[in-house]
This record gives C-alpha cells, sequence and structure tokens, in this order.
C-alpha cells in the first residue's frame, strides 16, 4: 500500500483533495435543490423534476465531446475552462429567483460536470502506474463520499432549503480549487498537454464509430444506464417522497441526515468491498451492486419509519459502491490508450439514468400521490433491474475478449 500510494503523481493527489472540497461544497446545494424549488418557489413535482434532470441531460450529450475534446486539445486545458466555470454556475445559482433561471443554471451545471469528470479521470488514468489505478480511482471516490458526509450537515446548518448562501460558498470552493490546479499545471508542464501527433488520426466520426463498435463497452454501458437510474432516484424522487409524506415532520432534515450517513457507509465498507470485489471480473459487483439499489428501493416504498428509511440507506450504499467502485477501472481496461478521454467521455451517456430518473419519479408523484408509495418505489426498482442482463451480456463478451487477447500474447511469445 505504502508503495503504491509514493507512486500516486501530484496532480492525483491534488485532484483527490479537490473532490472532497469541491463535493463537500457543491452538496450542501445542489441534493436540495429538489425541496428548495419546492419550498421556496413553489414549484410543481413534475417541474422540479424537469429542472433537476436537464444536468444530466446536457452531460449525456456533453460528456462524450468532453472525452473527446480533452484527447484532442489536451486535459489541462479542458479542465480550466469546466471549474472555472463551475465557480461562475453556482454564484448564478445563488442570485436565481425564477423557476426558468434554475433550468437554466442547472443546465450549465451539467455541462461543467461532463467537462470535468471524464477529463480528470483520463488525466488520472494517464498519469497513474497500471498497478495503481484501482487505488486510485477508489481514493477518488472515497474522497467524493468524504465530501458528502461533510457537505449535507452544513447545508442543513445554513438552511439550504430555503436560502441561497450554500450557492455562493460553492462558487467561491470550486474557484479556489482552479486556481490550485492551475499552480499544479505550472509545476508540471509536460501533464495534461496533445504530445505531438498522438491525435493526428483523431476525429470525432471515427472516435464514435470505434465505440460504437465496442460491443463489450456498449452492453456495460446500457446496463449502466439502468444503475445509474436507480441510484438517481435517491436525490430526486425519494426527497420529493419525503418532502410530501405528511407522516415525517421534517422530510427535508431527515433527506440531509440519510445523505450524510449515504456516505459514511461508503467510506467504512468501500476498501472492503473493494478488496473482495476485485477477485472477480469487474462486472460482476455491477450485477450484484444493481440488485441491492433495486432491493433498497423497493425497501423505501414499504418503509415508514425513520430507522427504516436508515436501514434502506445501508442497502443502498452497499450497491452503490459495488457499482461505482470498479466502473473507471472497467473503462480504463476496455479502452485503447489513444482513446481514453473518448471512453470515458462516452460512459458519460450512462447519465442517462439520471435524466430518466426524476422525470420518471416526478410523473409517478404527480400521477399516484405519495400514498401509492410502494407502487411507485415497485416501478422504479424493477426498471432500476432491467440492467442485469446487459451488465450479464458485457461480462459474457469481456471474458471472450480477455481470452482472444491472451492467446495472441501467446502466440506472440512463440
Amino acid at each position: 500500500m505504502n508503495a503504491h500510494l509514493r507512486n500516486i503523481h501530484p496532480l492525483s493527489w491534488t485532484i483527490i483533495i479537490g473532490t472532497i472540497f469541491g463535493r463537500m461544497a457543491s452538496s450542501m446545494s445542489i441534493p436540495f435543490l429538489s425541496i428548495y424549488l419546492i419550498k421556496s418557489l413553489g414549484a410543481s413535482p413534475s417541474e422540479t423534476g424537469i429542472v433537476v434532470a436537464v444536468s444530466s441531460l446536457i452531460g449525456v450529450f456533453a460528456s462524450f465531446y468532453g472525452g473527446y475534446i480533452s484527447d484532442v486539445i489536451g486535459r489541462k486545458t479542458v479542465l480550466y475552462i469546466s471549474i472555472f466555470g463551475w465557480a461562475l454556475v453556482f454564484v448564478g445559482f445563488g442570485l436565481a429567483n425564477q423557476i426558468w433561471i434554475f433550468f437554466v443554471m442547472n443546465a450549465l451545471n451539467g455541462l461543467c460536470r461532463a467537462l470535468f469528470e471524464p477529463t480528470s479521470r483520463a488525466l488520472l488514468a494517464d498519469i497513474t502506474p497500471q498497478e495503481s489505478k484501482m487505488l486510485v480511482f477508489n481514493l477518488r471516490y472515497a474522497a467524493i463520499n468524504l465530501g458528502v458526509v461533510v457537505g449535507p450537515l452544513l447545508g442543513l446548518q445554513m438552511g439550504v432549503s430555503e436560502s441561497g448562501l450554500a450557492f455562493y460558498f460553492a462558487g467561491g470552493v470550486y474557484l479556489i480549487y482552479g486556481f490550485v490546479l492551475l499552480i499544479q499545471f505550472m509545476g508540471h508542464k509536460d501533464v495534461g498537454i496533445v504530445k505531438a501527433g498522438a491525435s493526428e488520426h483523431l476525429t470525432l466520426k471515427g472516435a464514435m464509430q470505434v465505440t460504437g463498435r465496442d460491443r463489450t463497452f456498449i452492453y456495460v454501458l446500457v446496463g449502466m444506464v439502468f444503475c445509474v437510474l436507480g441510484y438517481g432516484h435517491f436525490s430526486s424522487t425519494l426527497a420529493q417522497y419525503l418532502e410530501m409524506t405528511p407522516s415525517l415532520a421534517n422530510g427535508a432534515e431527515l433527506f440531509g441526515y440519510m445523505l450524510s450517513l449515504n456516505a459514511v457507509v461508503v467510506l467504512i465498507v468501500q476498501f472492503p468491498l473493494v478488496k473482495l470485489a476485485s477477485r472477480f471480473s469487474p462486472i460482476v459487483p455491477l450485477v450484484v451492486g444493481n440488485a441491492c439499489v433495486a432491493a433498497s428501493l423497493l425497501w423505501f416504498g414499504i418503509a415508514e419509519s425513520v430507522w427504516a428509511f436508515l436501514v434502506g440507506v445501508v442497502i443502498f450504499t452497499v450497491g452503490e459502491v459495488l457499482m461505482f467502485t470498479m466502473t473507471d477501472v472497467l473503462v480504463d481496461r476496455i479502452a485503447p490508450t489513444a482513446l481514453r478521454g473518448t471512453y470515458f467521455g462516452m460512459f458519460g451517456f450512462n447519465n442517462l439514468g439520471n435524466v430518466l430518473a426524476p422525470l420518471l419519479g416526478g410523473f409517478l408523484l404527480d400521477a399516484l400521490g405519495v400514498s401509492s408509495g410502494l407502487l411507485i418505489f415497485t416501478v422504479i426498482a424493477l426498471t432500476t433491474a432491467f440492467g442485469v442482463p446487459f451488465l450479464l451480456l458485457g461480462h459474457r463478451h469481456l471474458k471472450v475478449r480477455h481470452k482472444v487477447s491472451t492467446q495472441e500474447a501467446l502466440t506472440e511469445v512463440s
């Protein structure tokens, strides 16, 4: 472990530590956006669902371009554009006072995330030795959840469901993060740039054709859409359901505690689960994780007490860890080196699940009402489980692919 830690590049540490503070700042506000719109602006569940969904909708289409552009013009430039743009977006959230302005700001939020996420992950893959990649990707995932432990609690203290103060705080944090990255890149001028001749053969059409023909990648991607669909209901449908349920005295406060519990459980179980999951093909944990998330969503439809909801969070979190801790390693394994950013960007199409979750959840809440909680959560649990067949197909193709590559390597040696 110590040897692997020593192999981690200083820029990787900057991204990992910056992720802690960035996610802490954003989780003070964005997860409460549904509640804020309902309580402060009187938005309906359907209107709220549209505003929440637009971030992921933009992300679905922009993430591919973000990853592709980073392969063409360099990771550094894309990171600067996205992170300083993010700072401005959060200030815009703080100034917003109408639903349409929140719609625009959340669209820009999705654009910044779609540029930053695949590019930062591709950069981590670029500057990390192969034997340390799983550790680095999991440190990044742990950093996300460490930030989310503190963020919602701070958001509740700031009264984020009624005030925009947390948005300004998030903007300031991302501004500082951007300047730290700027200083770090000045000390590592050879990192994050396009090497001479590296992208001469790369065109957008060609990149899309390569990823589109990769059947292993496509099956995994479609399966992950349904995984993310289930995951997306936690911060959209469940948040609205808790706020609108008459039997719960303070749904916003309960949701804040559930968010923090989710992050704490991630930090507790992540590395033991990753150690266990690493014994299997990376797709096997995704299948088990999908089943856990689907089961937890069904449980939320049954739960009536605070403790029951907290138990559901634990089940949900185990599924979340199994689904998301192995995906970066899996994409890095599937992707050709020259198209690493493109593959990470293309994988952003799994955010289609985050688009569909608030739309489906908002429609079900409007059509059936909170009194039909069991029916609502049964429907969304079943749609989540639709990902399993696609993941199993991806698992089968990955095994065939590994067998072929092994045979080719043996042939070359002989």
